[in-house]
């Protein structure tokens, strides 16, 4: 779970039962993404906490989807959280050349503001909000608002509504699998590349 820096992001706020939440979410996602640099998803939380399980939600619904372009850390199989967050981000880097990622995790916020989901340019702070001292994440950033904070928020993330949770997740892997195929028509669009020999 993390705070998120509105102040010095623009981010693009969207509620998860928005009948266009999905075309709007990918539109945007698309609008961030980079040309030529490997994406990968680092979805943080746990799946022993209702509130915080949405990460791993959303990792496990988007590898289902099977991506071709972006590879995914955090599921509920496997999560990514407070205990092995470093070592994650150093895999990543050991991994990839100069990769592109993109941090999911829950939040939480105003009463009025639950479900919302925002999409920001620049990193995350995970576990801010229990007061951890976690490394930043990702180019961009994925917060989906579970619940209240302010107060007792290890109780409130515990009592949390699964079912918000499941549908919020479901919403980011809808967006993810839309911008994949997306890129995937890009990729055919592409044009082929051939020798020219001269005599």
């Amino acid at each position: 779970m993390n705070l998120r820096e509105r102040f010095l992001h623009k981010e693009t706020r969207h509620l998860y039962s928005d009948p266009l939440v999905v075309p709007e979410m990918s539109e945007r996602l698309l609008d961030l993404l980079p040309q030529e640099r490997k994406m990968v998803v680092v979805c943080i939380g746990t799946d022993r906490s209702t509130g915080d399980s949405f990460g791993p939600l959303a990792g496990s619904m988007i590898t289902d989807q099977n991506p071709k372009h972006f590879s995914v850390y955090g599921t509920l199989a496997n999560p990514v959280h407070a205990l092995n967050l470093k070592d994650t981000i150093q895999e990543i880097h050991s991994s990839y050349t100069r990769p592109f990622i993109i941090a999911i995790d829950a939040c939480l916020g105003k009463n009025s503001s639950i479900g919302i989901i925002s999409v920001s340019k620049g990193a995350l702070a995970p576990g801010a909000a229990m007061k951890k001292d976690l490394p930043k994440v990702g180019d961009i950033s994925i917060s989906g608002i579970v619940n209240v904070g302010g107060f007792m928020e290890y109780f409130v993330l515990q009592n949390t509504r699964l079912h918000t949770v499941i549908e919020m997740a479901s919403q980011v892997s809808q967006a993810f699998h839309r911008v994949d195929l997306e890129l995937q028509l890009r990729d055919k669009k592409k044009p082929a590349f051939r020798n020219i020999s001269t005599n």
